[in-house]
């Protein structure tokens, strides 16, 4: 058994998995699992560098996550960046203070490791699963970028396109500086047009016809999980594995495009963080389940924290 602590920071938040692995059987015991959203990819679409101030948000996580970690006696560690340190020009002050805070140096991984850790996190549990055709169709949706990985138990085809619920919000949903509340119904066109085009993208290199299972992963899609489900508050245990029918999806992703600010903070499950991303997130989903007839979307609380924690135990 390896006690092990996984880090990935995407373009909206960072997440902490610590666990106790056991290669041999295949058990992996949570010990500590958290979120926080940073935004780190704040105008990174924009600017290409990344916000002095976003970097500090992200610096304060990384402080409060070295703690845990120290106080949990991991054994080894894994830092993982995603979409927005990949874009970004000034992406070494990022890896200076990350190093300086955790000791490890961020490993700014391709979209295509990224898809493959998603992919292990999310199937490997669902691998022996009688009631679930393959191949599966993993899809996670992040705020910068959104991975497409179809295969059984392993990979057989990847890609990872620009096409997130952050990126998404600032390109198409900002007027003058501020999220439009609610969005137009040209507004909504345009992200649209982007997600059509980025599946077009997808589909030269996974063949997303082929998919049995659509399984989707990150905040995104657990949020709209959460809303279908009617929680009172963010239930982890109730999301995960959940099968979501495509008109819940349909519905969700219209509402929250309707609905205001404050009547999407209102919502009990919301998180502070995704409240001005959901609509996008909830439409690059919807878009995908349109593209491949998916009658429902498997919701997996397990994604590339996971993966990555399984590559290191």
């Amino acid at each position: 058994m390896t006690r092990v602590a996984a880090v990935d920071c995407g373009t909206n938040s960072i997440r902490l998995l610590v666990a106790d692995c056991d290669p041999r059987t295949g058990a992996m015991t949570e010990l500590d699992r958290r979120m926080t959203v940073v935004r780190l990819g704040q105008d990174v679409d924009r600017t290409g560098r990344l916000a002095p101030e976003a970097l500090e948000r992200t610096f304060a996580a990384c402080r409060a996550y070295a703690a845990v970690i120290k106080e949990l006696g991991a054994e080894r560690l894994r830092f993982v960046a995603t979409s927005a340190s990949r874009d970004a020009e000034n992406r070494d002050v990022f890896v200076q203070g990350v190093l300086e805070i955790l000791g490890v140096e961020p490993e700014v991984i391709s979209g295509d490791q990224e898809a493959e850790f998603s992919f292990t996190g999310a199937t490997r549990e669902l691998a022996g699963a009688d009631h679930l055709e393959k191949p599966f169709l993993v899809v996670d949706i992040g705020g910068g970028s959104t991975e497409f990985v179809v295969g059984e138990e392993h990979v057989r085809a990847a890609r990872s396109v620009d096409v997130g619920c952050v990126r998404m919000t600032e390109r198409h949903l900002v007027a003058d500086g501020v999220v439009s509340d609610p969005p137009t119904g040209a507004q909504v066109a345009a992200v649209r047009a982007d997600i059509e085009a980025a599946l077009d993208l997808a589909a030269r290199t996974v063949p997303l016809g082929e998919a049995r299972t659509l399984v989707g992963l990150a905040g995104s899609v657990t949020t709209v999980a959460a809303i279908a489900l009617g929680l009172p508050a963010y239930d982890s245990a109730a999301i995960h594995h959940s099968r979501i029918p495509y008109e819940k999806v349909r519905e969700i992703s219209g509402r929250m495009l309707r609905l205001t600010h404050a009547e999407r903070a209102a919502i009990p499950v919301m998180h502070p963080g995704r409240v001005d991303v959901i609509g996008a997130g909830a439409l690059v989903l919807l878009a995908i389940m349109e593209r491949i007839g998916a009658a429902e979307v498997v919701v997996s609380e397990h994604d590339i924290l996971d993966g990555i924690a399984w590559s290191i135990a």
